[in-house]
Order: structure tokens, then sequence, then C-alpha cells
């Protein structure tokens, strides 16, 4: 059956594929949050895993700003923001941010143009945490805003496309951005830090995510899982996730994590 995801459960199943994985890779909104808030077991969820050994690394269009947020706050040592342009992490006691100027540089162009866009379409505005952004240019499609329709949300991404501009929608936001880098080359990117590469990509690392926007990382990470609000998009898909939780948002994430934890404890 075309586009069927394997039940969280049988990740038993698999046990000795995912007892070598060492990097978590995830998407934050609707992955990691559920209805704009962070659950209390999805906080536990990153730090246990953290304690059994695993880096977990949120991957995710959310701006420079809340990814400061996270470096600061949650039990991550590493955070790629604005799908890739703006990367924190600390190591040996130190802070480092890494942004990528080319597109830094071009925000500002990309910003006036989108404006100019939006005057077209009178139910979009700008993302709430715009000021944040260093990179990107971020439209409400939901978050603060109306839902859109999956019609407005295609032409939005066709004129944004029609113009060369890298965009992406994820459950709450259009994130447009000039420049080659994304969420797959970011991650990739990282990992080759540390000699990842290759089958170890498919053999140390895992992707967790939830909106179509995660196609392409689902393609990269083999050992990929899609929490269950994903189910929707699922038949529009170019590369489904190969589990699937019953939970959604972080609630999918602390269950896919009780799992995981279960087969690291169980040899």
């Amino acid at each position: 059956m075309p586009n069927q995801c394997l039940p969280i459960s049988s990740m038993h199943d698999h046990a000795i594929r995912w007892r070598n994985v060492q990097w978590l890779f995830t998407d934050v909104d609707d992955t990691l949050t559920w209805k704009g808030e962070l659950p209390w077991q999805t906080l536990k969820a990153m730090a246990d895993l953290r304690e059994a050994g695993i880096h977990v690394v949120p991957v995710t269009g959310a701006c420079a700003g809340w990814g400061d947020h996270m470096i600061n706050a949650w039990p991550v040592d590493t955070v790629i923001s604005e799908n890739g342009g703006v990367i924190l992490w600390q190591e040996n006691g130190q802070r480092f941010t890494k942004i990528n100027h080319a597109a830094h540089q071009q925000q500002a162009a990309l910003l006036d143009w989108v404006n100019r866009l939006l005057q077209r379409y009178p139910a979009r505005a700008l993302a709430a945490d715009q000021s944040y952004r260093l990179c990107e240019v971020a439209i409400d499609i939901g978050q603060h805003t109306p839902r859109a329709s999956a019609d407005e949300i295609n032409a939005l991404l066709d004129e944004l496309h029609g113009q060369g501009v890298n965009a992406t929608a994820s459950s709450i936001h259009i994130n447009a951005w000039l420049g080659n880098h994304s969420k797959r080359h970011a991650a990739q990117e990282w990992l080759d830090r540390y000699s990842v590469t290759g089958k170890q990509t498919q053999q140390r690392a895992a992707f967790i995510g939830d909106s179509p926007n995660d196609s392409e990382m689902f393609a990269h990470f083999p050992l990929s899982v899609g929490v269950a609000n994903i189910s929707s998009h699922l038949p529009t898909l170019a590369t489904v996730p190969t589990w699937i939780t019953d939970a959604p948002g972080g609630f999918g994430f602390a269950e896919f994590t009780h799992h995981w934890l279960s087969v690291l404890s169980n040899p």
C-alpha cells in the first residue's frame, strides 16, 4: 500500500537499527510543540534522550531569536534555525553562532517584495517573529491569522518560486529565503563535522517531523518518524516517514522517545 507508515510500536522489531543512532534531528512546530505550547512531556523526552547519549538537534524554520532561546533553555547543544540560515551551538563551554551572510544581505530586498505581495492577500501577514529573523521572511498561514486554505498556500508558494525564491510551507508559516541552504543540507553539513557521511548518515542519524516541508528530510534519513498529525499530508508527500506515532505533536515525540529508550534498555 503506497504511503503506508509503520506503527511506532514496531520500532522494537527493528531494534538493531535504532541502537546505532546517535543523532536525532527534529522539527519544532507541531512536532515538539502542540497547539502552540511545548508539553512538559516533550521537554522531559529531550532531556531523557540527552542523558542516554543521543544528540537532539532541532532543525526548524523558526527564527534565530527562537533558536537563541532553544540553545539556552532546552536540553540541546545545537539548533539549526531559519532552515539552515542560522546555526547555534555550544561546544567545550563556549557558545557559537553561524549566519549565512549571503542570505542575510538579501533579506531586506526579499522582505520588501513579500510586503508588496501580501497586499494582494489581505488575510495574510508577516509572521509575528519576523523582527527576530536574520535570513528569512516568514508569512503567517495560521499561527496568528485565519488558517490559510491549501489553494492559498499553493498560490503564495507559486508566486515565491516564480521569483526564484526558496519557499516551503510548515504547519504555521511559509518560510522564504534566497540561497542554497536547506534543512537537509544544514543537517548533513553538521554531521560532516563529526565524520558522519554516506551510509553512516543512514545508520547513525534519524529525523522526526510533521509536515510537507519535512519530506526532503524523510528522504535523506531512512530512520524517520512522523508524528500523528502528519497523517492528512501523507497522500501528497514525495517521501513519507518510515514510522508514525499514535499521538500528535510533542505528545507523539514523547511517545517515540518512550519506545526508543525501551529499545536501548533491552539489548
